[in-house]
């Protein structure tokens, strides 16, 4: 074989390269796979009419589909996630264009510290469309659902995956001997208000819209809450051990104590049903990680933590049936843009390959 023939044998077409660097025009993490061939479909949903602090997570999808091509594919815990096959659907335009109508009214109301009289037809618009974004989650997850294959939603603010766990509430409840459906949500907050200032489906009342409305989830485990109301500790503590709180600082000060964050974790998943959709606001971690996150809040879980939890739920023999991250924020105001979306695409990453493991045991 000459040295010619040989070149050609190398720049020749080949199968996808996981080593190699991420090509122009492939979808999430560089893969080259079409729908039809993933098992994990992402679904992004850019829309955060409500975030009351720090505003923009709705370019959270796009910035984190970008960072996504500098993640390696070859993980250190669950090996290599991308052979499940991960497609990221379109941005959806429409999204998007409800998130900037809905925003536009929601921030003079945010402005003055909550809603009034006055502000009851805005109010009613903003519900409309989170109403709407979770209309169309769920649509995208049941279909994912119904083919088999798990849904990750990429926010957008922490009330976009509303209807996307919704539908795994429902398709749980058809399984045969079913004990519901479990939530791992990884937060700073504890999100059960029943509103806040003046939003039903605001970010901060994720879970209190999913306990109310959604009985198929039989079972809430909050892992990194440092900040929260006096409602929501009631909420918490009237829920007959429906809901599970676990305080960063309690889990501090037991680690000083000699107690290792493994055990801490276990005992934490314990309670879960079989079936479980992790729920991760990005402001569980160190805000140092995520400085731009609409409502960041000092402490929190580091970013080896955050995947030693998820490593072990994905070990515990339960089935991880969807995922969401929420949050995420891209700071294009900053010297460091893409800071945000770089540990975002790698917790997303981390959330397929414990999808992918749970789903293989």
């Amino acid at each position: 074989m000459t040295i010619r023939s040989r070149m050609s044998d190398t720049l020749r077409p080949m199968h996808f390269d996981p080593d190699a660097a991420a090509q122009p025009g492939t979808g999430i993490f560089g893969l080259p796979f079409k729908r039809k061939d993933a098992g994990i479909v992402l679904i992004p949903v850019p829309f955060d009419a409500t975030t009351s602090y720090g505003g923009g997570t709705s370019a959270g999808p796009l910035a984190i589909l970008d960072a996504s091509s500098q993640v390696d594919l070859l993980d250190h815990q669950f090996g290599r996630p991308f052979e499940r096959g991960i497609f990221m659907e379109p941005i959806p335009s429409r999204i998007a264009a409800l998130s900037r109508r809905a925003r536009k009214l929601a921030i003079p109301i945010i402005s003055r510290g909550g809603a009034g009289p006055r502000d009851r037809r805005a109010i009613r618009i903003i519900n409309d469309a989170c109403f709407e974004v979770a209309e169309h989650t769920y649509d995208r997850a049941a279909v994912a659902l119904g083919e088999g294959r798990v849904p990750g939603l990429v926010g957008g603010d922490h009330s976009t995956p509303f209807g996307a766990i919704w539908a795994a509430s429902d398709h749980v409840a058809k399984m045969r001997g079913s004990r519901g459906l479990g939530i791992l949500q990884v937060d700073a907050h504890m999100d059960l208000r029943e509103a806040y200032e003046g939003f039903a489906w605001s970010h901060a009342s994720i879970m209190h819209n999913v306990l109310w409305l959604l009985p198929g989830v039989t079972k809430l485990v909050q892992v990194g809450i440092r900040d929260y109301g006096q409602g929501e500790m009631d909420a918490s503590r009237a829920s007959k051990g429906r809901v599970r709180t676990r305080f960063d600082l309690d889990w501090s000060r037991k680690m000083d104590a000699g107690e290792k964050f493994e055990a801490l974790c276990l005992a934490a998943i314990k309670p879960l049903p079989q079936h479980v959709w992790v729920s991760f606001d990005i402001d569980g971690l160190d805000p140092a990680l995520c400085p731009h996150s609409g409502t960041p809040v000092p402490g929190g879980l580091s970013y080896n933590r955050a995947c030693v939890l998820l490593e072990l739920l994905a070990r515990s023999g339960r089935r991880i049936v969807g995922f969401d991250l929420s949050e995420v924020c891209p700071g294009v105001d900053t010297r460091e843009p893409e800071w945000d979306a770089n540990v975002g695409a790698r917790m997303l990453y981390k959330l397929c390959g414990a999808a992918a493991m749970s789903q293989s045991r």
